[in-house]
């Protein structure tokens, strides 16, 4: 076999190990890559699937060629339980010819009925299964009217398969990480605080939901040129003092993080914004610009974190009656203002509330309050 790849050209086998990690970075993973390997193979499609479909799960792969949503939507449903390539060798190109008999294989019904209609006939791939647990299917197909795959081509794909393996192994830990930062990202959100992630140049790398909100209103701050400016001349250079101050503070290792916050004046009149700014400390093997290296957190006194009611009667064994009043009275109404908002008697408000306290096992409404907007309940907001 390595005979059959002596005369393969190393640039371009670089080319495509290059183009097999570049994948990671790509909207649609390995796009690029299994177009490559088509034009080199002269296929008619190749299809990476790194999830396989089962009952009430469609899987997941990324195929290039002529391939329609209908094709791919039978194959989710119906095909993939035909499918008689499947359960190969680990890391092994093999092609049909090797696991069944030619009259077997144009006889199977997975073939008669969903390959020869797309005009798939020679098919080669692997199975690669790493060891976090990962298992995919590489799969190259060619036209009936094409030659069979042969051993140099199988050789091609051997020598790519480590880096697909590695690569594979990669995505999954950075999926992970994003599945991660999405999760704190979405916690932010829910608390009501906005998040403005800061390269050491101040420029904004990122930002959440909630600050995206805030940042458009450009009542108080705005982005300008890609950096945080406070609106008002006086908060803005109190603003780009205290970046400055967390951006020097994070290219310096032996110097504890800085940590400042300003009150934002806002045009409309309405209650100053809270900002924090703090450095993020410089990682040990942090290289490069586009890094993270300060963060300002932004917090709106008028956004009030709703909680779920489900969730508040979930947690504190309310009744839905008991839930409304406190509800309303976490959204700063007092107890006649709720009852009349409610459309209640104020006895029978006065009396839902003395349930309240006795589940809640306070005395007072600021500290009825205070245990709701401070207990886990807004964080069941669902995602919008």
């Amino acid at each position: 076999m390595k005979n059959a790849v002596t005369n393969f050209p190393l640039e371009t086998f670089s080319e495509l190990v290059g183009a097999i990690y570049d994948g990671l970075l790509e909207t649609i993973p390995w796009q690029k890559i299994l177009g490559r390997m088509r034009s080199e193979l002269g296929a008619n499609y190749v299809t990476l699937i790194l999830r396989s479909p089962r009952p009430g799960d469609q899987g997941l792969m990324v195929t290039v060629g002529d391939v329609t949503s209908e094709g791919l939507i039978s194959y989710h449903s119906h095909y993939y339980a035909m499918d008689p390539f499947i359960g190969l060798p680990s890391e092994k190109v093999v092609t049909t010819s090797e696991i069944m008999s030619e009259s077997r294989w144009v006889a199977s019904p997975f073939y008669q009925e969903f390959l020869a209609p797309v005009d798939v006939h020679h098919l080669m791939g692997a199975d690669i299964r790493t060891d976090d647990g990962v298992e995919c299917r590489l799969r190259v197909c060619r036209s009936l009217n094409a030659p069979d795959f042969s051993e140099r081509d199988k050789a091609f794909c051997t020598l790519l398969l480590p880096h697909f393996k590695r690569a594979v192994h990669l995505h999954g830990q950075l999926d992970l990480i994003e599945s991660e930062r999405r999760l704190y990202a979405g916690a932010m959100d829910r608390l009501m605080v906005g998040t403005v992630i800061l390269d050491e140049n101040g420029r904004v790398l990122q930002t959440n939901a909630m600050a995206d909100t805030i940042l458009r209103a450009s009542d108080g701050m705005r982005i300008a040129n890609n950096m945080p400016h406070a609106t008002h001349a006086a908060d803005n250079r109190e603003l780009q003092r205290l970046i400055k101050n967390a951006l020097v503070r994070h290219g310096n290792q032996k110097v504890a993080a800085v940590v400042d916050a300003i009150s934002v004046t806002r045009n409309s009149g309405l209650r100053n914004l809270g900002v924090v700014v703090h450095s993020v400390p410089l990682s040990e093997w942090s290289e490069g610009t586009s890094r993270p290296a300060a963060v300002i957190y932004i917090r709106d006194p008028e956004h009030k974190a709703q909680a779920p009611h489900d969730i508040v009667r979930q947690l504190f064994s309310f009744t839905p009656a008991e839930t409304n009043l406190a509800m309303q009275l976490a959204n700063g109404l007092s107890l006649e203002e709720a009852a009349e908002e409610l459309g209640i008697r104020r006895n029978t408000a006065r009396a839902h509330l003395r349930a309240i306290f006795s589940k809640t096992d306070v005395t007072r409404q600021t500290e009825l309050v205070r245990i709701i907007l401070n207990s886990v309940a807004t964080l069941g907001i669902g995602d919008s």
